[in-house]
Parts: C-alpha cells; sequence; structure tokens
C-alpha cells in the first residue's frame, strides 16, 4: 500500500508560488503543485479563473469567521473536500 503513496511523482510534491490578487491586495500564495491543479479544476468547474475562486474563497471565510488563521492550510482542505466528494484529478 505505501507504494502507492511513496511512489507518487515528486513533480506533485513541488512547492510552487504565485502571486494573485486577493480583495485588491496582492499576496503569494506557496502550495504543491498538486494542489494548484486541483485549485484550477474546481475553478474551471465554476467557470471562474483561479483569482476569483481564490477572492470567493477568501471572502467567504471572513465573512463566516470574520478572520483566516492560515489560508494555505484552508486550501489544502477545500481541495481535498473537492476530491473526497467524488471528483478526480487527472494530471
Amino acid at each position: 500500500m505505501c507504494e502507492l503513496y511513496s511512489g507518487t511523482e515528486l513533480a506533485l510534491f513541488e512547492l510552487k508560488s504565485r502571486s494573485v490578487r486577493l480583495d485588491g491586495v496582492v499576496t503569494s500564495i506557496r502550495l504543491e503543485a498538486v494542489f494548484w491543479k486541483v485549485i484550477e479544476d474546481i475553478a474551471s468547474d465554476a467557470d471562474l479563473s483561479v483569482a476569483e475562486f481564490l477572492t470567493r474563497i477568501y471572502k467567504e471565510v471572513i465573512t463566516k469567521r470574520g478572520e483566516i488563521g492560515n489560508f494555505t492550510s484552508l486550501l489544502r482542505v477545500a481541495c481535498t473536500t473537492y476530491l473526497n466528494n467524488g471528483k478526480r484529478i487527472v494530471l
């Protein structure tokens, strides 16, 4: 079973930074490549650009909680939730 995980392509683990505008503020988000691919798929499914999707999720959390503790962790959880709800990613 561990081969399933240990044999995963190294490129999927590569950290990638992207500069994005969230609610009018330019910031940098650093995530593993596989999460960027999932975010692209989520945005595409919603007919949004990646920046639009990130801004929407950012604003939704601010509205519900008043603050975001760790946005990259939130994005990772959003990605896994998306995948656990039956969506599968094709790289």
